[in-house]
């Protein structure tokens, strides 16, 4: 019997303890600093006008203008009729324009329009307030050191992670000053399944 009643108490301690190690893990961490990092994007970047997938569908084309619609689904880790849904819109609304691919009758290749061309710089500016905020913390040398150390862990990840299917390298970064992530929106809920809340949030 006294077995029987200790059990659940060592089972809540064990569950506690794990629960503790998660909170200590690299990739809880990781994942739940995007997701704050993300969530803090979108307060800051409602004068902006654009959704978070929108501002990194903008980045990711912007990095590798030209591309098809099938390789930025893949660089964005999203459905490609999701991503259809979105460059239909975003095509209405005059952020992106679909030119025929000179190889390929039936592809299109994304470039970004003139007007999105300004709307860049105005997301650069909602990110570096956002990271200002996130690192407010930390010293300026600790911020160099953080950076330095995760560009480290992402050079190793880089050389492990499955090769590109089109350029058979790892997938590119968006340009390092623009803030991009996962949409909230009902259809964009699903972009990705491991999110970028932020690119380049200190240089």
């Amino acid at each position: 019997m006294p077995c029987l009643l200790s059990a659940p108490s060592s089972s809540r301690d064990i569950f506690t303890g794990w629960i503790l190690d998660l909170e200590r893990s690299f990739g809880f961490l990781v994942h739940d600093v995007a997701r704050l990092f993300g969530r803090r994007f979108d307060h800051n970047g409602r004068r902006l006008g654009l959704t978070r997938a929108q501002c990194r569908t903008l980045a990711y084309i912007a990095r590798n203008e030209g591309i098809n619609q099938a390789g930025l689904a893949d660089l964005l880790e999203i459905r490609p009729m999701t991503l259809v849904r979105q460059i239909d819109r975003m095509e209405d609304a005059g952020w992106i324009e679909r030119r025929p691919h000179p190889a390929d009758r039936r592809a299109r290749r994304l470039f970004l329009t003139a007007k999105a061309r300004p709307i860049l710089g105005r997301i650069m500016d909602v990110a570096n307030e956002t990271r200002d905020e996130a690192l407010a913390r930390l010293k300026p040398a600790e911020v160099q050191q953080l950076m330095g150390l995760l560009d480290r862990v992402h050079a190793t990840l880089s050389e492990r992670v499955p090769p590109h299917a089109e350029t058979g390298a790892p997938p590119p970064l968006p340009p390092r000053r623009a803030t991009v992530a996962r949409s909230t929106r009902h259809d964009e809920a699903e972009e990705t399944s491991a999110p970028i809340a932020a690119v380049g949030v200190g240089r």
